[in-house]
């Protein structure tokens, strides 16, 4: 009677142990989901992390970036306003800058080729006479952000810069001689893209950057193109007609005569990359610039074929407009989502200007619908963060806030 009983508790135990199984596994599961997990990151050599790990990194490479521009000088000139500065972004859970170094066609940094080429230095030193750009690259390291420069003007000079007036026969032209435009930035004349001495300047000015900073890659944005109307100079007319055997369209917007200067274009852009990788194989090659449409048939920039050459490390599409339907039309279109399967991209968002302030309901509006495509996103520019808006300034920092609960820690591996 015994034996048997055993055996009968052992039968009811052994039907039970299911239960019993589930019962443990939704428990162990609920503890473990309780916990809020601190992941040490792995860091290849040579790249940076600097304070506490990240907790609850998100699981992708998010962009969390912020252009700083002339107007942020008086930031990045005083060592005390720029260690606060960057320590704010890092709270904010941002993780990455692009300090200007090339604008009005002066680098912004003691450049050894600016001035080989006769170009009187035009530094912006700190005011205890510091470099600044290295000290915004080791101020950003400190916080583990990345330090990307930014050459913001590209092929672009004003007419009345020494490198327009030093070196006019580098300009291009429209049909009609004339060679200034009027840009965002006022008016302005381009070098010819398609010119060995220009495409060697820039590359020598891209090095420079590349090999003497610490930096994590360096971007280009826009203004790395032509606007289509340019390219009737004697040295592109001549190099078409040896080429094709055809005199250049009087259509500047001949499908022809498009691409083949943006396939030129492009092919200088591949060269440059190979540079910069062979200088600094873990560079972050990145580009902002406009959305596709408008970037290839207006400004000749063929960004989707850079990406699929495997030319562009990382993408930021600029989309300065306040309206949001058609803010969301331009981050829904398929160039955008063919670049996002391939390399970390973002949006380029605009959080005012001084006579154009944009509100934070908008520049919210604006993450959430870019976060909701998986998309990063970068503020132009650091200054209109908070002091050119309707609200204040503890207001708009509150409401950065709220868009980066969590860190997303970035590296040159991502």
């Amino acid at each position: 009677m015994k034996l048997r009983f055993i055996s009968q508790g052992w039968q009811r135990s052994w039907r039970r142990l299911p239960v019993v199984c589930f019962i443990l596994s939704l428990t162990l599961t609920l503890l473990l989901d309780s916990f809020i997990p601190i992941i040490a990151p792995i860091i290849a050599p040579g790249e940076h992390l600097n304070g506490d790990w990240a907790i609850a990194q998100t699981s992708r490479p998010e962009i969390r970036g912020v252009w700083m521009t002339n107007n942020d000088l008086d930031v990045m000139r005083n060592r005390a306003k720029l260690q606060e500065a960057i320590g704010h972004l890092k709270r904010l859970n941002f993780n990455t800058i692009y300090p200007v170094v090339w604008n009005s066609g002066y680098a912004l940094y003691p450049s050894d080729v600016a001035q080989q080429a006769g170009i009187q230095p035009f530094v912006y030193k700190g005011d205890d006479g510091q470099d600044i750009l290295a000290d915004a690259i080791d101020q950003a390291h400190r916080q583990g952000l990345l330090a990307i420069p930014w050459f913001e003007f590209g092929f672009m000079a004003p007419p009345t810069s020494e490198l327009a007036l030093k070196y006019a026969h580098w300009l291009t032209q429209r049909q009609d001689s004339s060679q200034s435009s009027v840009e965002t930035d006022g008016e302005v004349a381009w070098l010819n893209p398609l010119r060995p001495e220009v495409q060697q300047f820039i590359t020598d000015l891209v090095l420079e950057v590349v090999t003497k900073y610490d930096a994590d890659g360096i971007q280009f944005d826009d203004h790395m193109s032509l606007p289509n109307e340019f390219g009737y100079d004697r040295y592109t007319i001549d190099l078409y007609r040896k080429e094709t055997k055809k005199e250049p369209p009087s259509d500047f917007q001949n499908p022809a005569w498009v691409s083949w200067r943006a396939n030129k274009i492009t092919a200088f852009m591949a060269k440059l990359n190979k540079a910069v990788k062979e200088k600094k194989p873990k560079a972050i090659f990145s580009v902002a610039p406009n959305y596709y449409d408008f970037a290839y048939k207006f400004h000749l920039q063929d960004w989707l074929t850079w990406i699929r050459k495997d030319i562009v490390d990382e993408l930021i599409v600029q989309v300065y407009r306040s309206d949001l339907q058609s803010f969301v039309d331009r981050i829904s279109s398929p160039e955008i989502q063919e670049s996002q399967k391939k390399i970390p991209t973002g949006i380029g968002i605009l959080t005012g200007l001084r006579n154009n302030p944009a509100s934070l309901a908008q520049i919210q509006s604006q993450v959430q619908a870019a976060q909701s495509r998986n998309l990063g996103v970068s503020f132009f520019y650091y200054n209109s963060l908070w002091d050119y808006g309707p609200e204040p300034v503890a207001q708009r920092q509150s409401g950065f806030q709220t868009l980066f609960p969590t860190a997303a820690l970035r590296t040159t591996s991502d």
